[in-house]
C-alpha cells in the first residue's frame, strides 16, 4: 500500500476540533454540550447582508477577478481608510477566508526552511499553515503570568538567526485575548526594520475590544510600510465564519504581485461570500455598539466565574472573544476528554479547547484551555458551574484511582 506524505503525517490535527468525536457522543447520550472550544459565535448577521444573497438577480455564478470582485475592493479600501489605515483598492486582495491570506503571504514571503517567530500561545492553525509553506515556527513564550503581554525586546534577539524571515502576531489574539498597546507594536516595528524582516499582523478581531480601550492597527505604526502583511477577515466581524471571505493587506507591491499569482492559481475567491461581504460594509454602527457590549458582559461573566473556581487562573481578556485558563490539572486535554465521555452534571457537559496545541513548545499548555465565550451568558454561567462540579468530581476519581 503507496505510504502518505511526511507533511501529511506531520499536519497537526486541530486542538479545536479534534475533541468532536467526544462530544457527538455525549449528545447521542442526550447531554447538553456547551461549546466553549470554537469561535462560532451566536451572534446574529447583518440582515443587510443575508438580503443581498437573498437577492441576487445574475443568471450565472461566474468567476470574480482573482483579487476579488473591484467593487468590494474599493469599498474595502474606503473601510479601511475610515480606521486611519491607508491602503487604495490595488493594496487589497480578497481571499478565501482569513487563512488563504495568511497563506499566501506566508508563501510569497518565506522559503522552505526560512524561521517565523510568533509569540505564543497562539492560533492553532498558524501550525498548519506554516508547515503547508515549508516555513519553521520559532516560539517565543509569552506567560499568564503577565496576561500574555508580548515579550521583552530582547527575547525576540535572542530568537532571530540568519533563517528569520518574519514576525507574526494575532491582535487582539487569539487564543488569549490579549491586546497590543501602540508602545509594543513600536517595539515590534524596532526589531522588524533592524533586521529586515516581515510582520504578519493578524488583526480579524479590531472591532472586538472592551473597557473603553483602542485597537491600534499595525497599519498606523510608521516605518512598517514595504514589511507589513496583514490578515483580514469578515467571519467574525459581521458572524459570517461560513461565508470564507477574508482580505490580504500590503503596500508592498512585489508581496502583492506574489500573493496574486496564488490567487490566481486557485481563480478565485467565493462569489456569494464576497456579495455578502460588500453588503456587509453598509451594517450600521450601532449593530457593533450592541455586539461589543454583549461580548463585553459575556467576557465579564465567564472571566469572573472561571476565577471563583479553586485552583483557576485566568487573565481579563482586552479584545476578542477567548480567554486561556490555567486549571488545577496536571493534562487539561486528559481533562477535556474526560469532561465530555465521563462527566455530566444536570444533564450537561463543557467541550474545551486544551491549551497544548495553541503552543510549539513541548510540555507548555498542558494545565491550560482556551475558551471562547461565544454563548449567551446563561450559558455562559451553567457552563462555569458544570465546569466547576467537573474539576471536583475529576480530583475525587484521580485520588481514587492512585
Amino acid at each position: 500500500m503507496p505510504s502518505i506524505s511526511n507533511k501529511g503525517r506531520q499536519m497537526p490535527a486541530s486542538p479545536i476540533r479534534r475533541l468532536v468525536p467526544y462530544a457527538e457522543e455525549a449528545k447521542r447520550k442526550g447531554r447538553i454540550v456547551y461549546h466553549l472550544n470554537i469561535g462560532q459565535p451566536d451572534i446574529y448577521t447583518p440582515q443587510v447582508a443575508l438580503d443581498a444573497v437573498k437577492n441576487f438577480t445574475g443568471n450565472i455564478i461566474e468567476y470574480s477577478h482573482s483579487a476579488g470582485n473591484e467593487s468590494y475592493r474599493k469599498k474595502l479600501a474606503a473601510y479601511y481608510q475610515k480606521l486611519n489605515i491607508p491602503v487604495t483598492s490595488d493594496e487589497v486582495m480578497i481571499t478565501t477566508g482569513g487563512s488563504e491570506a495568511l497563506l499566501f503571504g506566508l508563501m510569497s514571503c518565506l522559503d522552505a526552511g526560512d524561521e517565523i517567530i510568533i509569540p505564543e500561545p497562539f492560533y492553532a492553525n498558524y501550525l498548519s499553515f506554516a508547515l503547508t509553506a515549508g516555513a519553521r515556527i520559532i516560539p517565543i513564550t509569552a506567560h499568564i503570568e503577565d496576561g500574555f503581554a508580548l515579550p521583552a525586546i530582547d527575547e525576540f534577539e535572542k530568537k532571530i538567526t540568519s533563517r528569520t524571515k518574519a514576525i507574526l502576531i494575532c491582535n487582539p489574539s487569539n487564543p488569549t485575548g490579549y491586546l497590543y498597546t501602540r508602545e509594543e507594536l513600536e517595539t515590534l516595528r524596532d526589531i522588524v526594520v533592524k533586521h529586515n524582516l516581515f510582520l504578519f499582523a493578524d488583526e480579524v478581531y479590531r472591532e472586538f475590544v472592551y473597557d473603553g480601550k483602542k485597537h491600534t492597527s499595525t497599519f498606523e505604526i510608521d516605518g512598517l510600510e514595504q514589511h507589513l502583511v496583514v490578515v483580514d477577515s469578515i467571519s467574525k466581524r459581521y458572524s459570517m465564519c461560513g461565508a470564507r471571505i477574508g482580505a490580504l493587506l500590503t503596500k508592498n507591491k512585489e508581496v502583492y504581485a506574489s500573493a496574486l499569482k496564488f490567487a490566481q492559481a486557485r481563480l478565485s475567491p467565493p462569489t456569494f461570500g464576497q456579495i455578502a461581504g460588500e453588503a456587509a460594509l453598509d451594517t450600521p454602527p450601532s449593530y457593533f455598539d450592541e455586539v461589543v457590549t454583549e461580548y463585553q458582559h459575556r467576557r465579564d461573566v465567564m472571566v469572573g466565574l472561571l476565577n471563583q473556581i479553586p485552583g483557576v487562573k485566568c487573565p481579563n481578556p482586552g479584545g476578542a472573544f477567548y480567554t486561556v485558563a490555567q486549571l488545577p490539572v496536571e493534562d487539561a486535554e486528559d481533562f477535556c476528554i474526560w469532561m465530555l465521555s465521563e462527566f455530566v452534571y444536570q444533564n450537561q457537559t463543557v467541550m474545551m479547547a486544551p491549551g497544548s496545541g495553541f503552543y510549539a513548545t513541548p510540555g507548555l499548555g498542558k494545565n491550560e484551555v482556551r475558551l471562547a465565550y461565544v454563548l449567551n451568558k446563561e450559558s455562559i454561567s451553567k457552563a462555569m458551574e458544570c465546569l466547576a462540579h467537573g474539576l471536583k468530581a475529576y480530583h475525587q476519581v484521580k485520588e481514587l484511582a492512585m
